[in-house]
């Protein structure tokens, strides 16, 4: 966007100057909100319907950047992600197998999933148990979600104030990101789990 004209450049920016935010990923998301819809109204293509051609189509390219950018950033996991992408990395460099402290839990809880899919056809007082068992095995998923999304937010502050070496942080971010990426694959395949399970019992009921 033109400082002096207000007027959208068709330019390629980064997700942080497209919003006009400061490259760090610690942010506050009222912030992050009130930065996106503010340029959002100033770039949005209605403004500019009588413009030339080149300026509309450059308010087209800076919405859409807008948008890619808030959409990006608003989610910590997406933002850590990108973090790696500008210092020219990706998630699966040096981190292409399960972590050892999840390998465990994910066969365990994929042996859960196969147990009640096998009970369902056998009996509804086996199903109970193991619905039961399983809603604490999403409690519990749940829980080590939160405590990797506390160790996301650590490594984003250790980034901000610079106070560790990068290729130290970025290796630990990477375990952090690969980690909440398999508990949310987990916690997904038990949702879907313990709804198809209440949708076969309100049918036998």
């Amino acid at each position: 966007m033109c400082r002096d004209c207000g007027a959208p450049l068709a330019v390629e920016l980064d997700y942080f100057a497209a919003l006009g935010l400061p490259r760090r990923l610690t942010l506050d998301s009222r912030q992050l909100e009130s930065a996106y819809y503010e340029r959002g109204r100033r770039l949005h293509p209605d403004r500019f319907a009588t413009e030339p051609e080149a300026v509309r189509d450059a308010s087209l390219m800076s919405t859409a950047l807008l948008t890619r950018s808030y959409r990006t950033l608003r989610d910590p996991v997406n933002r850590g992600r990108y973090w790696l992408e500008l210092r020219g990395e990706k998630l699966s460099d040096d981190n292409k197998q399960v972590p050892a402290e999840l390998a465990e839990l994910v066969f365990e809880v994929q042996e859960e999933l196969a147990e009640l899919r096998g009970a369902a056809r056998r009996d509804r007082e086996s199903v109970n148990e193991l619905v039961t068992a399983l809603h604490e095995r999403r409690n519990a998923l749940q829980l080590s979600m939160d405590e990797a999304q506390e160790e996301l937010r650590k490594n984003f502050a250790k980034w901000d104030g610079q106070s560790a070496d990068s290729a130290k942080l970025s290796l630990n971010l990477k375990a952090i990101l690969s980690k909440v990426a398999y508990l949310r694959t987990l916690i997904r395949d038990v949702d879907r789990e313990l709804e198809s399970s209440a949708l076969a019992k309100d049918k036998i009921l």
